[in-house]
């Protein structure tokens, strides 16, 4: 896959009240390892809409491994003022992830009007990339599960691969790092 979508829950589902929360550390160690493997095998371009949370996380991921790799990251938000709503962490965290961007596209060159802005950035986001790397819980994903439903759709009528980082995937990330911190003590 070259291209691929990233999405996942909002931090409020995963518990998270703010960006010092010590599990967004393994939530990005997740996505970079799956993110490191998938560029070796020739992934070049992340497109997200840059909702709060994982896409975010994974959004500052693909920054940070553009230090040494050839990985693109495009941001492209359903509307305009997509972030005005938010937190104002997220509104900065979001507005600093925009400049860093390769890519910088609203899809409507309008404010929020009605749903069918969320459901297209979907479809869109879908139509664009070869897969979708999802943080959720399959059985419980929250807001994930609007994408998740179209990427299955999409997964059952063509060769659109998902993958998943499980709650599962995130205590082997956690795993790992304390057995390293361990080996030091």
């Amino acid at each position: 896959m070259k291209v691929i979508t990233i999405t996942g829950n909002k931090p409020m589902e995963l518990n998270i009240r703010n960006e010092k929360d010590h599990r967004i550390f393994f939530i990005k160690e997740a996505l970079k390892q799956r993110l490191l493997s998938l560029i070796d095998d020739g992934l070049e371009w992340v497109i997200v809409s840059g909702q709060m949370g994982v896409e975010l996380w994974a959004a500052q991921v693909v920054i940070d491994l553009r230090e040494d790799y050839n990985i693109q990251l495009g941001i492209f938000p359903p509307f305009l003022e997509y972030e005005s709503r938010w937190p104002d962490i997220y509104q900065e965290l979001f507005l600093e992830i925009k400049e860093q961007a390769d890519y910088y596209q609203p899809l409507y060159e309008e404010t929020y009007k009605a749903p069918y802005q969320l459901i297209n950035k979907d479809h869109w986001l879908i139509d664009k990339t070869e897969g979708c790397l999802i943080l959720a819980d399959e059985e419980y994903p929250g807001s994930a599960g609007y994408m998740l439903d179209k990427l299955k759709k999409a997964a059952s009528e063509s060769s659109y691969s998902i993958l998943f980082i499980t709650p599962e995937d995130l205590e082997e990330v956690v795993r790992s790092h304390q057995d390293s911190i361990d080996g030091y003590s």
